[in-house]
């Protein structure tokens, strides 16, 4: 399960007269210190005889991709993506994720810049896992993921932009490109407080460019290899996708009805009613759940052994499923919308930027105004 971290390094500036939380701000500056220090540029690296020749590889292949980028998607042309960073490390930062028990509606944290997004993320797993822990004591469903990538928004270009890190280097070629063209292509757009806007935006990218690629220059083997890696992820999303939908369902039926204050007799019937419905529905839930386990490993039986998504589908809640949401609702829309475009890179940006500027509820309109296939 690949999700993707936005997670904003603002100058400390911004934050000393508005911020209550400095510790985590201070975790994220340092974190992304240590991380630009270890970066070399790629060039030095291919030059260097104790580079491992398999790096080498993927080095030389990045070099490819993120001149395909700039040269054929029209993605911004700067220093992100030209040096790399051996994190020694699964992961570059973990998320935390937050839902109430009977909703998918993701817990919201605000920042400066940057807006509202429904995650947290910290660079140490520790930390990560002692926020979910301080969350669960507030009732909420949890979820704690490490992420491979994450973006500035082009904020740290001016110190060497955000590198490519052996937390992805190692993917099949077609995924890889993707990565590099999701990141890149928040640098085009990004709107505050809009995390589905801007990921479903980011992920039609991908899908586009990565699709592209292929098309040019993967060999037979590489997109043998793509096609097996990528209908397991398709496979998985329908999967994840209906169970959402079931558990949505669940929770719209059950909203609290509203309460007239004056009527206390009224009012004690309502909160007797919700609180039998609360049990009902997280019945309902645990039993979605439950089926959803047992989907996941009869799919697992046509993937030959793959299990890459074990950790997910143990953890699954809520908060899991929320997070999904985001990269997943808008993409038929953005993939649509270039089309319309004729699949000009240069007029999509601007037809993206100019939902942009509208305010939220219009911009949300919009989209899902625009017509499928």
């Amino acid at each position: 399960m690949r999700l993707i971290c936005r997670l904003l390094i603002v100058p400390l500036i911004l934050c000393l007269s508005s911020c209550a939380d400095l510790g985590y701000y201070w975790q994220s500056i340092e974190g992304h210190v240590s991380l630009i220090k270890a970066a070399r540029p790629v060039d030095d690296l291919l030059a260097d005889t104790e580079t491992p020749e398999k790096i080498k590889a993927k080095l030389a292949l990045t070099k490819k991709i993120r001149a395909f980028a700039s040269d054929e998607l029209k993605l911004p042309d700067n220093a992100s993506y030209k040096r790399y960073a051996d994190l020694k490390r699964k992961a570059v930062v973990w998320n935390v994720v937050a839902a109430p028990a009977l909703s998918l509606k993701l817990k919201t944290w605000c920042f400066p810049v940057a807006g509202c997004v429904g995650y947290r993320g910290y660079f140490s797993e520790v930390e990560a896992k002692r926020e979910a822990d301080e969350l669960k004591k507030q009732d909420f469903d949890v979820s704690v993921y490490g992420v491979p990538a994450y973006s500035t928004l082009g904020w740290s270009n001016w110190a060497g932009g955000d590198p490519l890190l052996s937390t992805f280097i190692g993917y099949p070629e077609g995924e890889l490109a993707r990565i590099v063209f999701h990141e890149l292509a928040h640098q085009v757009v990004y709107v505050a407080d809009d995390t589905s806007f801007n990921e479903s935006f980011a992920t039609a990218v991908e899908r586009l460019g990565g699709a592209r690629w292929l098309e040019k220059y993967g060999s037979v083997s590489t997109k043998t290899e793509y096609e097996v890696y990528d209908g397991r992820r398709k496979q998985f999303k329908a999967l994840t996708k209906a169970t959402r939908l079931q558990l949505a369902e669940i929770y719209y039926e059950n909203t609290p009805i509203a309460a007239d204050n004056s009527a206390s007799a009224a009012i004690k019937n309502i909160v007797k009613k919700h609180d039998f419905e609360f049990k009902e529905s997280t019945q309902r839930k645990n039993k979605i759940l439950d089926e959803f386990r047992m989907q996941y490993e009869l799919l697992k039986t046509s993937w030959h052994g793959y299990a890459g998504y074990d950790n997910w589908v143990k953890q699954a809640n809520n908060a899991a499923f929320g997070a999904l949401a985001a990269y997943d609702d808008g993409v038929p829309q953005f993939e649509a919308l270039f089309e319309q475009q004729g699949g000009n890179w240069d007029k999509f940006y601007s037809a993206v930027r100019t939902l942009a500027a509208m305010p939220k509820e219009a911009r949300q309109l919009a989209l899902k105004s625009i017509k499928l296939k």
